[in-house]
């Protein structure tokens, strides 16, 4: 019973995915950029990294180990905000585990959408943040950001190209919609961080790309159930009739 409510809950999520994709490239149509350029600093350092990443990925032995460390290290974190003891955390190249008193949808989906190298990253820049004034070589860090974060996206989608225990126990429909949209309001966030979009602009264009894509959704479904309550059942139920 469970599986299936969970089922139609990703079902109903699908839209607000379309929705988050559609805010976030509206937001970035209307970044003003600086004269001459196509895009903003922030954002070329943030692409580079990201692009750098993957070119490594390409051609380059997989850190998988690090990988591993990571995902392990975010269930404990995430099992450590909600109040769960950690024991037995292992992780080599072919695989890990950690053992936890209690788990719930965030903890068992958090490696998905958290980029723990990325939030490391933004921890010390906030650290030194806390000691130095101006933080020196802010693009620097911007660069790092979008190289962990690719590093968490590739891996996130080779492993979830293969049987997850994790993905497994809350369905693959909630389970991948959970992750799409936590990973994409995240890069939401990133825009806002790292560019002239505000906050409130990116929260709007969800609001109202949300507001509209379910508006179509609905209209869709009554459309559909117009049609099979005037075309369909009509004949059905006069042939119903005539084996009666």
């Amino acid at each position: 019973m469970f599986r299936f409510l969970r089922f139609l809950t990703g079902a109903a999520l699908l839209p607000l995915c379309v929705a988050v994709t559609l805010a976030i490239l509206d937001t970035l149509r209307h970044i003003p950029t600086p004269a001459g350029t196509l895009i903003p600093p922030e954002t070329l350092w943030l692409l580079v990294g990201f692009l750098l990443w993957l070119g490594m990925w390409t051609f380059l032995p997989q850190p998988v180990r690090a990988y591993v460390v990571a995902h392990e290290l975010t269930h404990a974190l995430w099992g450590l905000l909600f109040g769960a003891r950690v024991r037995n955390l292992r992780a080599t190249s072919r695989g890990g585990s950690v053992s936890l008193s209690k788990s719930n949808m965030l903890i068992t989906l958090a490696p998905y959408f958290f980029p723990f190298y990325t939030a490391l990253v933004i921890l010390l820049r906030y650290v030194a943040g806390c000691f130095i004034d101006p933080v020196p070589f802010p693009l620097l860090w911007l660069f790092f950001v979008g190289l962990t974060w690719s590093f968490h996206v590739t891996f996130t989608c080779q492993s979830l190209m293969i049987a997850q225990p994790d993905i497994h126990e809350y369905g693959r429909l909630f389970s991948y919609t959970v992750i799409y949209i936590f990973n994409l309001a995240g890069v939401g966030l990133w825009i806002v961080c790292t560019t002239q979009a505000s906050f409130v602009d990116f929260s709007a264009a969800l609001m109202s790309h949300t507001s509209a894509v379910y508006a179509s959704v609905l209209d869709e479904v009554r459309l559909r159930a117009s049609h099979l309550r005037q075309n369909i059942l009509p004949p059905l139920m006069r042939l119903l009739h005539r084996g009666a």
